[in-house]
């Protein structure tokens, strides 16, 4: 799903259904590029019951489309708005038909051209009808020609020519100004068209969940934003198969009270992603524990607006000076897994076509790092931080919330970086608090994720590496690196543009901005009997089948 192909969550590995690590002494059979979702057919669920899980945050922008939607609000977004297109787990695409008749794809005059013909019934909750114009909407507002829009990625939509009326309003034609090698990556949700200025796209989302616009099995029942709770129920407007829970529920909390409500059976489904969390789920009754790999990257990311940052060499140094294979290895304890460091933003490792972009510049050197710093003029004094012209090197990076991994992960970077002379403060901020220090840049160095929406990875090497790309908040990117990304984009040939973008990714990597981490599997513990949930990779399915097994 183009729209949020790169959503960026925060890292609290307890707080997401998505947390991360897996415990193979536990008796979990994993294999990468699998997924565990305890998939049944309809007829063996009950009508009735309800979801409940706890997120991170509920998002304040809840455009999924717009620079600030975070995966969170991808999240809620599918609940309550048109999703036209599924994924398998490894991301094999398939069209939605209470929206879409019928996709075909072709090639005329050297153009990719899509023709999507919409189901009849297909409308909006305020009874617009879903046709060509939301389609053309989507398109406009996601293209990039007018700044005013700020959009989350312009990638693909940027290489549209038109998007017509086909045979009648139930067809939309949408040409390509050449070949687009990722179509199934774009309209994959829609924008209702009566988003028609760049005030009701930036603004009239924010804090405004807006259900009269979307359309879908299920509806907003209500959002208390103090609490924050979000509850769907299903539609009355809804055209396809009924709902099989009666309402899904949200509840923004901490890491560890999300846990502590899944034991208290508050909550049905948990991420249990490190050694205590999965302790304290261990010994529950009629629990699964739900494993796969995950399309997501954990992330340092480098704030180049901060003066001392502004140096290459001090980044290059703090690049060099943590040791990614000890922070795994903290990440991942108790867990009984481990993995390579990762070196690509664009394609996992279970993924084909994957390359280590990173290579040598991500290498842990501390000497080297020592040297750098030495060649920017930062001089050790008595206590062991390095001073220039009377300044301290002293960098902050906030954490969220009170998860004691992430804890022990931002003590042992700033232990890392003291030893080459650097100083880290470490400020804690509440989880709730992600979109204000993402979006706002309230940090120097910050630990994040990018989170896949879908399997086309090397379709959002812009959305990732421009310089003016929302999502790069390091503030990285020139305009060379910016034509030799669009350069990539013409490129027709799938596995040829992966092979020139990799080539790409590892040039932008020699900035020393963003410094991947880890990637992990995804581990979730739910009561037994929830079906079409749980541990999925790229897997997007019917909400309207989520439910509980009879």
């Amino acid at each position: 799903m183009r729209i949020a192909r790169l959503a960026v969550v925060a890292l609290a590995v307890v707080a997401l259904v998505t947390g991360c690590g897996v415990d193979m002494s536990a008796g979990n059979s994993f294999e990468p590029g699998q997924a565990q979702l305890n998939p049944q057919p309809r007829e063996n669920l009950r009508d009735g019951g309800t979801l409940t899980t706890a997120l991170t945050e509920v998002s304040p922008q809840w455009n999924t489309f717009q620079a600030d939607g975070t995966g969170y609000s991808l999240m809620m977004w599918r609940w309550y708005n048109p999703v036209l297109a599924f994924f398998t787990p490894d991301g094999v695409y398939s069209f939605n038909r209470d929206y879409l008749t019928d996709v075909h794809k072709a090639v005329d005059g050297g153009q990719t051209v899509v023709t999507y013909t919409i189901n009849p019934r297909a409308t909006y909750n305020d009874g617009t009808p879903i046709d060509w114009r939301a389609f053309e909407n989507t398109w406009r507002l996601n293209r990039g020609t007018d700044p005013n829009y700020i959009a989350s990625s312009t990638d693909g939509y940027d290489q549209i020519e038109s998007v017509t009326r086909g045979v009648d309003d139930k067809q939309a034609v949408v040409r390509f100004r050449g070949i687009w090698a990722w179509p199934d990556g774009l309209f994959n949700t829609l924008l209702h068209p009566k988003i028609a200025t760049h005030e009701d796209f930036n603004r009239s989302y924010i804090q405004n969940p807006r259900p009269e616009l979307g359309a879908g099995p299920y509806t907003l029942a209500s959002y208390d934003r103090n609490a924050g709770i979000v509850v769907f129920e299903r539609n009355p407007k809804w055209w396809g198969k009924r709902g099989k829970l009666d309402r899904r529920v949200f509840r923004q909390m901490e890491p560890q009270a999300g846990l502590n409500a899944f034991r208290n059976g508050e909550l049905d489904a948990t991420g249990v992603g490190s050694k205590d969390s999965r302790a304290q789920v261990a010994t529950m009754p009629d629990i699964d524990v739900r494993v796969s790999s995950t399309p997501s990257t954990t992330l340092l990311v480098l704030n180049l607006a901060t003066p001392i940052l502004r140096d290459i060499r001090v980044r290059e140094a703090i690049f060099r000076g943590l040791d990614r294979a000890t922070l795994a290895r903290i990440r991942f304890t108790g867990l009984g897994y481990s993995e390579d460091p990762p070196g690509s933003f664009l394609l996992y490792p279970f993924q084909p076509r994957y390359r280590d972009n990173l290579g040598g510049v991500g290498a842990y050197d501390q000497n080297r790092a020592r040297q750098l710093l030495d060649e920017a003029g930062w001089r050790a004094d008595s206590s062991g931080v390095r001073r220039r012209a009377g300044q301290q090197l002293s960098l902050t990076m906030p954490i969220l919330g009170d998860d004691a991994t992430t804890t022990n992960l931002a003590r042992a970077m700033q232990a890392m970086l003291r030893e080459i002379g650097v100083d880290m403060t470490i400020t804690v901020r509440a989880s709730a608090d992600f979109s204000k220090v993402y979006i706002g840049r309230e940090f120097d160095l910050f630990s994040m994720s990018y989170s896949s929406s879908d399997p086309f990875g090397m379709a959002y090497l812009c959305q990732i590496w421009c310089a003016n790309s929302q999502l790069n908040r390091s503030g990285a990117g020139t305009p060379e690196l910016d034509a030799q990304i669009r350069r990539v984009q013409q490129i027709a040939d799938p596995a040829e543009q992966i092979r020139v973008g990799n080539d790409v990714e590892a040039q932008a990597f020699r900035q020393f901005s963003n410094l991947p981490l880890f990637n992990g599997p995804t581990m979730v513990a739910v009561k037994k009997r929830l079906a079409n949930y749980g541990a999925g990779m790229f897997y997007v399915g019917p909400v309207e089948d989520i439910g509980w097994e009879k």
